[in-house]
């Protein structure tokens, strides 16, 4: 990411990147009964009205649900662009485990990083949108800060273990905040060309990265 992959199967999504579900809180509509198609209703309304002109109520509503129940699917408004922002850090952690003793720290990472955000062309202008909110509405750009840290975790444990030193040690943790500098970087650049390929971006970045880290952790 950022760091945050598009996990959900989508709905059909317009040109425009708009998912394509229909009137919102029309009578006999289908009430949603997955945290994936809260979601996909969610960025529907989000589309049409803004993210901060969306209340929790309208969401609900247009999803058939109550108020309540919203809140059995999601923590807060804020917390619908992140998807399933968890499991994929245990994904995350899971392929950084995986990757050969003898592969070089920077290029297990970048190869890690590079999964970790990897989408199918149908899932693109879903997550396209999910990363604009993220980045670029200031309300859950700051609430992004517990989800970056969680994930500068994550990459912090895996320097710590390869390297024989304590994830909070300074190397580790400037490791994982670079990681986390150039991904938005490659984020920023993808979103301000829709022609761009998000895996190329991430890939160019962290081998930079890992050329000014040069061989001293590996």
């Amino acid at each position: 990411m950022t760091p945050v992959p598009a996990t959900t199967a989508a709905r059909p999504i317009g040109a425009d990147g708009r998912l394509a579900i229909g009137g919102h809180g029309q009578p006999g509509r289908r009430r949603v009964t997955s945290r994936a198609e809260l979601e996909q209703t969610a960025f529907a309304l989000f589309a049409d009205n803004g993210f901060e002109a969306t209340t929790v109520d309208e969401i609900a509503s247009a999803a058939g649900i109550g108020r309540r129940t919203f809140f059995r699917y999601f923590p807060s408004k804020n917390d619908i662009p992140w998807g399933a922002f968890e499991d994929e850090l245990e994904r995350m952690r899971a392929r950084l485990r995986d990757c050969p003793p003898d592969m070089p720290l920077m290029d297990a990472v970048r190869v890690a990083l590079i999964d970790f955000n990897r989408v199918t062309p149908a899932q693109i202008p879903l997550h396209r949108r999910r990363m604009e909110l993220i980045l670029r509405v200031p309300t859950l750009f700051a609430h992004s800060t517990l989800r970056f840290t969680a994930w500068r975790e994550v990459v912090a444990e895996f320097v710590a273990e390869r390297t024989g030193r304590h994830p909070g040690d300074l190397a580790p943790q400037a490791i994982a905040h670079a990681v986390l500098g150039v991904s938005v970087a490659a984020y920023e650049h993808w979103l301000d060309d829709p022609g761009s390929d998000l895996g190329a971006l991430l890939d160019d970045a962290m081998r930079q990265l890992g050329s000014a880290f040069g061989t001293l952790l590996n």
